[in-house]
Parts: structure tokens; sequence; C-alpha cells
């Protein structure tokens, strides 16, 4: 999943084309700027790319994610005010995770499909086989030190549903319009992961 600090909306006007001509119509826009909200409308109002929020923390960016367009939420970490929000308005919700503790929380919550972050800080491969244990029924999106070099090896896993990852919209990217890199990073994520579960 691509996720998307974007520093000026205007930059992600061809983002949602790019993304698609590479194979990969989804995107997770980060509330991590001033610009988020206005790029996060911007992208759904492409009904062909599967648009959410990212880096949400509080209740009220739930809605504010809602009424901009977005059709799920993820969480860097878990707070169940946020997951309760979510409930409420009926979005789709995944809370992030980096422990055994996290991960009781979230199962409280009734959530089974986590954001493992930050991934490689936290212990990366072996972190996730260590939870897959006590936890057989979680699967993890894991972020956070993912890119083309390691996705492989995460998406082998089978409690990894999906890996998310900024590699293929580096803000580098957006500031240069770069949106023909965009779409080969994109595509070959697509193989990555289709090379991953054959």
């Amino acid at each position: 999943m691509p996720v998307i600090v974007a520093e000026d909306a205007d930059l992600v006007r061809g983002l949602a084309a790019a993304l698609k001509r590479g194979g990969l119509p989804i995107a997770e826009v980060t509330f991590r700027t001033p610009a988020s909200l206005a790029a996060l409308r911007l992208l759904a109002a492409d009904g062909d790319l599967l648009v959410g929020a990212g880096t949400v923390t509080r209740p009220d960016q739930v809605d504010l994610a809602r009424d901009a367009g977005a059709r799920f939420v993820v969480l860097p970490g878990f707070s169940a005010r946020v997951v309760d929000r979510c409930r409420e308005l009926g979005m789709p919700v995944v809370p992030g995770i980096s422990t055994a503790t996290d991960v009781i929380s979230a199962l409280d919550r009734d959530c089974e499909l986590l954001k493992f972050f930050p991934a490689e800080a936290s212990g990366g491969l072996e972190m996730i086989r260590a939870l897959q244990g006590p936890f057989p029924q979680v699967r993890f999106i894991p972020t956070g030190g993912v890119n083309a070099v390691n996705a492989g090896a995460y998406l082998r896993l089978p409690s990894v549903a999906a890996v998310g990852g900024s590699w293929m919209v580096a803000p580098a990217l957006l500031r240069d319009q770069d949106f023909a890199s965009v779409s080969r990073l994109a595509e070959e994520a697509v193989r990555i992961a289709a090379e991953a579960r054959p």
C-alpha cells in the first residue's frame, strides 16, 4: 500500500492516474502535513482509487477523513477512542501495534487486521514470526522501513496481509512530478507481491 506524505496538495493531482497505471489503485494519505486533508480530498475524488487516511491519532480526525472521502483509517498505534469512533461511523479501521500488549488491546476491540509499525525498528520479520504463535487469527500490514528490497520477505509470511511503504510515492517523486517513476515503482511493487505469493 503506497503511503503518501503530501507536502502540497497540488503535487498529488497526477498521482491517482499514476498508481492506477502501475496496477496499484490504493493509497494511504498520512495526516502528517497541513496539506494532508486537501490531498486526501483530491485523491478520493477518483472513485477508482481506494483512498484511506493514515497517521490518525484522534477521534475528530476520523470525521475529517470521512468527510474528505476516506474509505478506511489507519493508526500508527492503538487508540480505543479512535477505533470506537471509526466503528460509530462504519469506517474500516486498521490500528497500529508493535507489541503483544498492543495486539491484545486491538483484539479487545475485535480488530484482527493490524498495522505493524514501525516494522523494521520493532523487530521486523522475527517479531512478526514471534507474534504469529500466540495470535494466529491476526493479519499484519508491516509499515516503516519496508521497501522494494524487503517487501517480498514480509509478504511471504502467512500472517502478513499486505505491506505499506512510501518508496513508490516518495516526496521527492511528487515534488518532481515524476509520475512515470511512480507508475514504474507501483508496477514493481505489484510484481514483488505476485512473486511472493505465486
